[in-house]
């Protein structure tokens, strides 16, 4: 479990995450949805000690983030960045590997390479293993990405916006993928989404957050309701029952 204690984030005298205390079911998939400036991505990055804390506390399985060493964090915890761009040429094979780096230390080992072998066949990377990113579709490159965090095997796996610059079937494969590896590998997925269909379509769990703070959290079919988004995104949204989901529709 991930457990959020009294966290905040300032940036001079500008509040970003607020005081927030929150507890992250272990297994299934969590999505973080909310507005621009709600503060998602900078209390992902804070569970992840991308970032470090104004104030409060993030344990995960009991462990403080804060604190922590970093191989062994990294042996429980893994996250992917919006940010991926890189400068080396590298092939995706290479990408992939570099999930190993808390276990190998770059010395990869026969089980290492399995890992590799088993996230690339699991993304359907093989056939692109020995290909560099920069010959690459935005899809297949995140895809890379994705199987690089899998790679890691680490029990909680965080996302900020995996589905940014992704067409609508692109991102409807990232997303079964996703769901695939929560069910599939016993993985805890957290995600930062914009897209409350995909969040509600995929989620086991919803965080709503608005200014800094966690507006609303619970089943996706407890969030994804009229009253509720309307509070969050502060506009009129239509829920409607597509194949025994939810949809949303702004207007």
């Amino acid at each position: 479990m991930i457990e959020v204690k009294q966290v905040s984030k300032s940036y001079g005298d500008a509040l970003v995450v607020d005081g927030v205390t929150l507890s992250l079911p272990k297994g299934g998939v969590t999505s973080i949805i909310g507005p621009n400036g709600a503060g998602k991505s900078t209390l992902l990055s804070m569970m992840s000690r991308l970032l470090p804390m104004s104030e409060g506390e993030i344990l995960v399985d009991g462990l403080d983030v804060s604190r922590e060493k970093g191989d062994v964090l990294a042996r429980r915890l893994s996250i992917l960045r919006q940010d991926n761009h890189l400068t080396s040429r590298l092939t995706v094979r290479d990408i992939v590997a570099f999930g190993r780096y808390p276990y190998s230390k770059d010395r990869p080992t026969p089980e290492d390479r399995a890992h590799v072998e088993r996230a690339l066949d699991f993304l359907d990377l093989a056939p692109l293993a020995d290909r560099f990113l920069d010959e690459l579709s935005g899809g297949q490159r995140q895809r890379a990405f994705v199987a690089m965090v899998l790679c890691q095997d680490t029990d909680y796996a965080l996302f900020d916006e995996p589905l940014n610059n992704l067409d609508m079937r692109h991102a409807a494969t990232m997303m079964r993928i996703l769901r695939q590896a929560a069910d599939h590998f016993g993985k805890t997925i957290v995600l930062v989404l914009h897209d409350i269909n995909f969040a509600s379509c995929y989620s086991d769990h919803i965080i709503a957050m608005k200014d800094g703070k966690v507006a609303f959290q619970g089943k996706a079919n407890e969030v994804m309701r009229e009253d509720v988004l309307g509070k969050i995104f502060g506009t009129a949204i239509t829920i409607h029952e597509i194949c025994g989901r939810r949809i949303g529709v702004f207007y």
